[in-house]
């Protein structure tokens, strides 16, 4: 049997991500991780898609004690959203430092222990706010790094990676599902769900794409079918 781990926050490309498994896949399972996330909303938009697609089995990981290690906007309002993070200027101050990493090493266990050899991430690193743990070569070290460090061959996959957003919603479109990701998905940095507050950059790069795809679905459906394989 084909099994699937998702980690899924409830936003977009996860979403997307769930939907587009969840066709090709006869048996999906999502992992969700509490990290204190001030767009809290998120989990429960994670709780609430899972349901409607019925995934194997939804796990909500606490992760919380992160707060106490990482410096970020997600988890301390007193940091501006919008300003630059404040021990580098280079990264946003969204950037959670040790995020991924710690997502990707607890997922390994979770698909080490139910016998599922392929975890997904929504991660991209075409149209994305600039996080150093959303690239190819991160994933794929870590990659190396579990199989190395647990003697399993459990594969990270980022489907979307080099997709931009217009394409991430003809994916989206091609299992007509836009409406839905568009109205149930939390991607925005302040927790509003669907068109979100339209100010920060998580809702600047997702309502770009939105309109960029929606002025010309045709050339975007072209491009991501040259670009996707639909049975990856």
């Amino acid at each position: 049997m084909k099994k699937v781990l998702i980690v899924f926050s409830g936003g977009q490309d996860s979403t997307t991500c769930l939907i587009h498994y969840s066709n090709i896949y006869e048996e999906v399972h999502c992992i969700t991780f509490d990290y204190n996330q001030l767009h809290k909303s998120e989990i429960d938009s994670s709780r609430f898609i899972a349901k409607h697609f019925q995934v194997k089995k939804h796990v909500f990981i606490d992760i919380k004690s992160l707060q106490d290690l990482s410096i970020s906007s997600l988890t301390d309002k007193n940091i501006s959203i919008l300003d630059s993070h404040p021990l580098n200027i280079s990264l946003p101050s969204t950037f959670v430092p040790g995020r991924n990493i710690l997502f990707l090493t607890l997922s390994s266990i979770y698909a080490f222990n139910n016998q599922i050899n392929l975890v997904v991430l929504g991660a991209n690193e075409i149209d994305f706010s600039g996080y150093p743990d959303c690239r190819d070569i991160f994933i794929k070290k870590m990659n190396d790094v579990i199989k190395i460090g647990m003697n399993c061959e459990i594969f990270f996959k980022s489907p979307l990676i080099n997709l931009n957003k217009a394409e991430i919603w003809a994916l989206s479109d091609y299992w007509n599902s836009v409406n839905f990701i568009f109205n149930n998905t939390v991607t925005c940095y302040q927790g509003i769900k669907g068109i979100g507050c339209r100010q920060c950059q998580a809702c600047i790069i997702r309502n770009n794409g939105f309109n960029q795809w929606k002025s010309n679905p045709d050339f975007y459906m072209k491009t991501l079918k040259e670009k996707f394989n639909f049975y990856n």
